[in-house]
């Protein structure tokens, strides 16, 4: 055993979590038009559809880019700017703790891709097979610093929640 072989374990398991995420949003449960009514609830525009695709498809590439080294850092990228938006638009307002639908699993979510990143994926990882390879603090920069960067860009530009019920702007309609 080594440090290559803890580095797979953790990609693999971390990447397929929210690449299960992402199927289960094409093909689970509500499925992407349930998804999209979802996005919509909470106010993300244009449409809650344009959401739903986007976001099980990141899940979907970011997860089994994670799990088979590719691209690490860029797919770190995907899953910070996903728990950025994951926790401000859903899990800021419930505290840390994820028994109370807190933000503490999406911190995990978005924290461990980066340091994977930052290490490298290790010797069992496409980026080592293809010869890619990212220093530490460039690694830092595409995954955490693209990440939230994109996640607050997409916040900014899409994100309009409805107003709460009984304030002025329902009572007007």
């Amino acid at each position: 055993m080594n440090a290559s072989t803890g580095l797979l374990l953790i990609r693999v398991v971390v990447g397929l979590t929210l690449a299960a995420h992402g199927y289960n949003k094409f093909f689970g449960g509500g499925r992407i038009p349930g998804t999209a009514r979802w996005f919509d609830s909470m106010g993300m525009r244009p449409n809650g559809r344009v959401h739903a695709i986007l976001a099980a498809s990141t899940e979907l590439g970011a997860g089994l880019l994670f799990a088979a080294g590719l691209l690490t850092p860029l797919a770190a990228a995907g899953f910070v700017g996903l728990m950025v938006v994951a926790v401000y638009t859903v899990h800021l307002s419930n505290g840390f703790f994820i028994v109370k639908s807190g933000w503490e699993y999406n911190l995990l979510l978005a924290v461990v891709p980066v340091g994977v990143a930052v290490i490298g994926p290790g010797r069992y990882s496409l980026d080592h097979a293809f010869g890619l390879t990212f220093g530490p603090w460039p690694a830092f920069v595409l995954s955490a610093v693209l990440g939230v960067v994109a996640g607050v860009a997409l916040l900014v530009a899409c994100y309009r929640p409805p107003a709460p019920e009984g304030s002025s702007e329902t009572l007007a309609s």
